[in-house]
């Protein structure tokens, strides 16, 4: 697995937030009413940000032989790593979702209740910016280090 880019990332924010500021316009026109934003979705994301900082904390213990841990079993150890690349890639397409649909609604901010909407897909995407932040670390800590043999020989 090669580790993940940034552009990747920045590719995913852009076209969640395509499809986010769409489909709020399109629910706005069509069913005259806001898309709802659930204040569970910022919640949840954060949740999953803490249960990611803390499964990398245990992962780096492990890894590292720090005393009173076991040995982290290498398909553990796999397992870790692509659950990090999902979860950044989540991360990122919620984040542009909400912030696509933080832009299509911002446009009636003197409502309180789209105040109220706006608040929370922004909550969301910052929820959603510690999910890959996390996701970001755990990757790195998954990481193999280089091999003695993968440099040039002379």
């Amino acid at each position: 697995m090669t580790p993940t880019r940034a552009r990747l990332l920045v590719v995913l924010v852009v076209v969640g937030a395509v499809v986010g500021w769409a489909l709020t316009r399109l629910v706005d026109a069509y069913a005259g009413r806001s898309l709802p934003v659930p204040w569970t979705a910022p919640v949840v994301m954060a949740l999953l940000a803490l249960a990611l900082v803390l499964w990398t904390r245990g992962t780096r213990a492990r890894l590292a032989g720090r005393p009173g841990t076991k040995p982290l079993d290498p398909i553990v150890a796999a397992r870790s790593a692509a659950l990090a690349m999902a979860g950044s890639r989540t991360g990122a397409v919620v984040a542009g979702f909400y912030l696509g649909a933080a832009v299509a609604l911002s446009g009636s901010w003197d409502m309180p209740y789209v105040r109220e909407l706006v608040l929370l897909a922004l909550a969301t995407v910052v929820a959603s910016g510690c999910v890959v932040a996390a996701s970001l670390w755990l990757e790195r800590v998954c990481r193999l280090p280089p091999d003695a043999s993968d440099g040039p020989t002379p």
